[in-house]
């Protein structure tokens, strides 16, 4: 499966992807609000994974590719999580540092709330993140998300942002 924006190519994710998303993922700055980091093996088993999740799915992190260069240089897509003890369709990205604050994050996670309105049964999509993650809560809320939970997991207070297809539709009309 590919999605295309102006900028970017969203494809499935091959082992061959390791380098990029290895750079990516070991970057403590782009990990800080997880609860681990991210070694060679970790990284293998997140590729094999988000494969996995295509064959049962139909859809998971997708590589974030630069249709200038074809340049990878992120993961954003839906995956199934566990969000305040219910499994729910979610939207996450990575963008590797060296390509924040160009607007990336923001444009794949917009193709993949639309992919998911377009292509699925799903009457809402959520995001969530470390209340400390002003980053990802901002993004959800740039993509027309707004804050619907938020809980605490261990020590970590979680915030919860949703769109549903309702409010989807009203946003596509205005464009």
């Amino acid at each position: 499966m590919i999605l295309e924006t102006d900028r970017l190519i969203l494809r499935e994710m091959t082992i061959n992807d390791f380098e990029d998303l290895y750079e990516i993922l070991k970057d403590s700055d782009v990990t800080k609000h997880y609860p681990y980091t991210f070694d060679e093996q970790r990284v293998r088993n997140w590729i094999l994974k988000n494969i996995d999740r295509y064959e049962v799915f139909g859809f998971g992190l997708w590589g974030v590719v630069l249709k200038e260069n074809k340049k990878m240089i992120g993961d954003c897509g839906i995956t199934m999580q566990n969000i305040n003890g219910m499994i729910k369709p979610e939207i996450g990205y990575h963008i590797n540092k060296k390509y924040w604050r160009h607007g990336y994050g923001k444009e794949a996670a917009t193709k993949c709330r639309d992919w998911i309105f377009e292509n699925s049964t799903f009457n809402i999509v959520y995001s969530y993140m470390q209340s400390t993650n002003l980053p990802s809560y901002s993004l959800a809320m740039s993509i027309g998300m707004k804050k619907v939970d938020e809980y605490i997991d261990g020590e970590t207070k979680v915030l919860v942002y949703a769109i549903t297809r309702k409010e989807w539709e009203s946003i596509k009309k205005i464009f």
